[in-house]
């Protein structure tokens, strides 16, 4: 009896600490600001960016593909579009369409640095409902074209604001770097050129700024707020190669096993053995920003992770994407080749997976997991070029995160700032050598629809987000 008694006083205890936790989860007191209010030509900066729209700057993994004049033609038209800048500051051209442009301020000793790439994927026009490269703007002030959103949105941003502010006389306190490349999309060497004068400047810079987050809503269950997410870290990225060999032969007398059925039955064992869960320090913060304003239930599970965890680690299994692209590393098969004949049997056979590498991970770590798991001597495993491993975590807790957090506010006002983890990849990864306070944050609040055209047929945004991203560089620059 007296051990039953211990049990219902522990069981007791146990929901009594759960519920008193949820309780006690509950987000800071938020400051009531009344934000500058920002004046400059709106219909300008929107007329700008359809001209950098109307550039195809298309990057491919074969350069013979590219179209040089193109990318000129866009260079060329910086003085003409931004003329105090281009008055004001000095412009480095870099190896690889990398454009820097320092603008010199008052003291020198923390610099900041302002990315974006105007380079752009490749399009397929018969898909497009309007020409992707006209950068019409449509009845509903929307505007459509390749690179209006990834990322001259954000080039626009940058460029368009230190042109007003030029225009009004303000000098920055510290430099401000303009820093741009034109081969983000094929993982160019642009961004690391830039990195590399840096170090050879001797120039740490104290703040960097590159594409990543945006405002978003429906983050997290409960949370009804919109959400500025602003990443702090990005995964790692490898291509992985699986192959097998075999002294091939006609179809119609097949061994029991073929390279391809060897390969197939590795795939299901990744994917039936996903990587482990790991909350690291980015997708942690997020949990513990936005889970506060979450709902009374949702705390639950946010205020107890170390108690519920289990409950997130079996959602993301069961359903994949974002949420689960943040709690452990990811494998997507991509790609396979087999017989160039429907009745040879392939003498070599191949899949491919491309891997986003958790924090917790790295490349030699997840390569010794799926051997692992495929436990096959058969298979050969074999590490695709350009892999890179997870990137530096950037801290929250410090003046320069202080100051962006407040610039979102500002510019979106009611929405929730929140560190994040970004699972995919961007040119900010080659600044951890020479910073840790380096952040990703796309200056714009997007719909699902939007952020659904990136990359793909349509890309469009309205026209008031434009306007939008220029003000937050015009507010971020003034603290600089």
């Amino acid at each position: 009896m007296v051990v039953l008694y211990i049990i219902l006083a522990l069981i007791i205890a146990f929901f009594a600490i759960i519920l008193i936790r949820a309780a006690m989860f509950k987000p800071p007191a938020e400051k009531t600001r009344q934000p500058e209010e920002i004046s400059f030509d709106r219909d300008a900066a929107v007329a700008a960016l359809q001209e950098l729209v109307r550039c195809r700057t298309v990057s491919y993994y074969d350069p013979s593909m590219e179209d040089d004049a193109e990318f000129e033609k866009f260079i060329g038209l910086l003085p003409k579009l931004y003329p105090e800048v281009a008055r004001v500051c000095t412009m480095t051209r870099l190896p690889d369409r990398a454009l820097l442009f320092k603008w010199e301020g008052i003291e020198h000793s923390e610099p900041s640095v302002l990315m974006a790439h105007y380079d752009v994927v490749p399009v397929n026009e018969e898909g497009w409902t309007k020409p992707p490269f006209d950068a019409l703007i449509d009845e509903n002030g929307i505007i459509w074209g390749r690179g209006c959103l990834d990322t001259k949105l954000t080039f626009n941003g940058i460029m368009y604001a230190a042109n007003h502010l030029i225009s009004q006389g303000f000098k920055p306190m510290q430099d401000i770097y303009l820093a741009f490349s034109g081969g983000e999309e094929v993982n160019g060497p642009g961004a690391a050129n830039i990195v590399d004068w840096f170090e050879e400047q001797g120039i740490t810079p104290a703040f960097v700024l590159d594409e990543g987050g945006a405002v978003v809503e429906n983050v997290l269950p409960g949370v009804k707020r919109p959400c500025g997410l602003i990443g702090i870290a990005e995964k790692g990225m490898m291509n992985l190669e699986f192959r097998v060999s075999s002294s091939g032969g006609h179809a119609s007398s097949p061994k029991p096993h073929t390279p391809i059925g060897i390969l197939s039955k590795a795939c299901c064992k990744v994917e039936n053995r996903p990587f482990k869960m790991h909350i690291t320090g980015p997708a942690a913060e997020m949990f513990d920003t936005l889970g506060r304003h979450s709902t009374f239930a949702y705390r639950l599970i946010f205020a107890n992770l170390w108690c519920f965890g289990g409950i997130l680690d079996m959602l993301g299994k069961k359903s994949g994407g974002e949420m689960n692209a943040m709690l452990r590393t990811t494998v997507a098969f991509t790609q396979a080749s087999g017989s160039q004949a429907p009745n040879v049997i392939p003498p070599s056979a191949s899949f491919v997976a491309n891997l986003r590498l958790n924090p917790h991970d790295s490349i030699d770590s997840a390569v010794e997991y799926i051997k692992k798991v495929v436990d096959d001597g058969n298979v050969q495993l074999t590490v695709g070029r350009n892999a890179v491993n997870p990137s530096v975590i950037s801290e929250t807790r410090c003046p320069v995160w202080d100051k962006l957090a407040e610039t979102v506010e500002e510019t979106w006002p009611g929405c929730i700032v929140s560190p994040y983890l970004m699972v995919q990849c961007s040119d900010s990864r080659h600044y951890g050598r020479i910073s840790n306070h380096v952040y990703r944050f796309s200056a714009a609040d997007l719909t699902a629809e939007e952020r659904g055209s990136i990359h793909s047929n349509d890309e469009h945004i309205r026209v008031e987000v434009v306007k939008r991203a220029v003000e937050f560089y015009i507010r971020l620059i003034k603290k600089c």
